[in-house]
This record gives C-alpha cells, sequence and structure tokens, in this order.
C-alpha cells in the first residue's frame, strides 16, 4: 500500500512538472514584445513612409518583435488605429507624422501601461513622446543646392499639409537658397494631402510654366509627382526623405534623408529597459538622424565651390556653430 501511494506521488509529481515545462513557452511567448506602425501613406512610397518601416524592420530584427503596421492612414482615422492596436496589447504604438501626435495622446491616458509615439509632433504625455527630426537642417541644404544650380533665378518648393513639421522644412529651404541667392524665386504650394499624385504633379507644372527650374518637396508620395514633372520637362529636382534618385536618375540631383532606423530603434529600447517617458526628443545632423544622400551622377555637375558650401555649413550645424531657425508658419 505504502509502495501505491509513493508511485502515485511520483506520478502526480512527473505530470505537473510536465505540465510547467510545457507551459513554459507559451510564457516566453507571452512576453514577446509587440510593436504597431502607423503609416500616412503607402508603405512603399520610396520616402516618407518607406523610412518609417525600414526603422520597425530594423528593431524587429535586432530585437525579435512582433511587428505590423498599416498604411494610409488618415487624420480622421487616426485615434482609432491607436485605440485598436492599445485594446490588442501592443507594446509600443508609432505613428509617423505630425497629425498622430494628439491621437496618440487621447489614447495613451486610456491605457497607462502601454507605450505611444509620434514622430515630428511636439504632442506628449506621461507614456506618449514625440521623436522630432530637425528636417529644417536638410530643408536647408536642398535650399543651397537648388538656388545654386538655377540658371532662371526662379526655383520651387511643395508641401502636403501645411502644418508645423512641413512648413518648417519649407522655411528653412527658402532660407537656404537665399544664402546663396537673395533675390532667389522660390514658389511654393501646398497640396493639403501627401498621397496626391497627380496635385504634385499639377503643383510642379505650375511652377514650371512660370521657369523655376529646379524644384524641392516635402510631400511624401504626392512628392513623386513633382519628380515626375521635372523628368518630363527636362529640369533638376531634389527629393526628401529618402534617397530619390532611383526615382528619376537624371533628375534628382540629391535628397534628404532621415535615419528612421536609429529613431524607431532608440524608442523601442527604451520600452525594453523600462526608461520610456514622455516628452520631446529632437533629433538632427548631430545625432546622425538627419542627413543628404550623394549626388550620384551629378558629382561632377555640380560646382565644387557649391559641394563646399553645402559640406562647410553640415559641419557648422553639427558643432551647432549655425543654427537653423524653426519657423512653423508659414511666410508665402
Amino acid at each position: 500500500m505504502k509502495i501505491f501511494k509513493g508511485f502515485a506521488l511520483l506520478m502526480c509529481m512527473l505530470i505537473l512538472l510536465t505540465g510547467c515545462s510545457s507551459a513554459q513557452p507559451a510564457s516566453s511567448e507571452q512576453k514577446k514584445m509587440k510593436v504597431a506602425l502607423l503609416l500616412s501613406g503607402p508603405a512603399n512610397d520610396q520616402g516618407w513612409n518607406a523610412t518609417a518601416l525600414e526603422g520597425l524592420k530594423a528593431a524587429e530584427s535586432k530585437f525579435g518583435l512582433e511587428t505590423t503596421y498599416t498604411e494610409n492612414v488618415g487624420v480622421a482615422d487616426a485615434e482609432s488605429a491607436y485605440n485598436d492596436y492599445a485594446s490588442r496589447g501592443y507594446d509600443l504604438i508609432i505613428g509617423h507624422g505630425f497629425q498622430f501626435g494628439d491621437p496618440a495622446v487621447s489614447v495613451a491616458k486610456k491605457f497607462p501601461n502601454l507605450h505611444f509615439m509620434a514622430t515630428e509632433a511636439n504632442s506628449q504625455a506621461s507614456n506618449m513622446a514625440s521623436y522630432v527630426m530637425s528636417c529644417e537642417q536638410g530643408g536647408y541644404l536642398m535650399g543651397i543646392l537648388s538656388s545654386s544650380m538655377s540658371k532662371t533665378g526662379k526655383i520651387g518648393v511643395i508641401g502636403g499639409m501645411e502644418q508645423p513639421s512641413i512648413v518648417k522644412e519649407l522655411e528653412a529651404f527658402k532660407l537656404g537658397a537665399k544664402k546663396v541667392n537673395p533675390n532667389i524665386v522660390v514658389y511654393e504650394i501646398y497640396l493639403n494631402s501627401f498621397t496626391d499624385v497627380s496635385a504634385g504633379k499639377d503643383a510642379a507644372l505650375s511652377m514650371i510654366g512660370k521657369d523655376a527650374d529646379v524644384l524641392y518637396h516635402v510631400a511624401n508620395q504626392a512628392g513623386t509627382g513633382a519628380i515626375k514633372a521635372a523628368e518630363e520637362k527636362g529640369i533638376l529636382a531634389c527629393g526628401n526623405s529618402y534617397d530619390q534618385n532611383s526615382i528619376a536618375s537624371n533628375t534628382v540631383m540629391c535628397s534628404t534623408v532621415y535615419n528612421m532606423p536609429t529613431v524607431i530603434l532608440t524608442a523601442v529600447e527604451a520600452v525594453k529597459n523600462g526608461t520610456y517617458k514622455g516628452g520631446v526628443t529632437h533629433l538632427g545632423m548631430k545625432e546622425k538622424v538627419v542627413d543628404i544622400s550623394s549626388y550620384h551622377s551629378f558629382e561632377s555637375k555640380i560646382p565644387e565651390a557649391t559641394k563646399k558650401l553645402i559640406e562647410d555649413t553640415k559641419k557648422q550645424i553639427i558643432d551647432g556653430s549655425l543654427i537653423i531657425p524653426v519657423i512653423e508658419k508659414s511666410t508665402k
């Protein structure tokens, strides 16, 4: 009888141990960090949204995350998109663009144990942070290049939405252009869209019709329409957010580039370390988040004096001896 009781006890212990062993992977899986990304346009736009997706994939690879993303999230749908991912227990939800700031704060209040983020916004809460790239620094350099390469003394710049994150770059572009030529004429148009490629093209054509011979855009996917218009009309252009030379290799001289992987990796690491906090963080050329691309086939076509001016200006921005003004209201 004692032997039977001992055997039964042993079997119970084995069952318990086996149960614990088989339950462990599920527990480990539950601890896997989940990150979601909200994009204002398509992920394959070869620009603003594409660089954010690169950042998400870099974080997924480095930290073994569970990730997902939603494309073409409009302003009216931003809050419900945040709310949906929060309800599903995503640890960090990132909205890529200024317009995601206020919706993130609103949802963050309802989910105090989760983390929320928006790029280029100025919103904040205890568990919601804005990561702002100093895009004005790149825009200023594109202004120098565009003004230097213009033969007509007339250039154009196209913005998506007339919001602070876009306005600051257009205004910096104008300042950079006037540094080279105080009398330069800068045409500017806001499209009220980040995705309307036809509107971007029409805006560019209207500027070209007024003798603009170099164009720049800060309009995400819509800006590719401006690049195509420049290509068709045989004038020069500069790209934005991503090296856009591949869109029109004989047209795009240079692009501003944003290192979104660094931004997203910084945020994810803070969540994992338990150091994530609300606030507004600014990241620019000094932090290697903002930069410009190579000149590709235009390397020999851009005057050495222009390239030196751009390089010297970039060094001054990095060492802090030149501060590019942040102008968030249009001066047009």
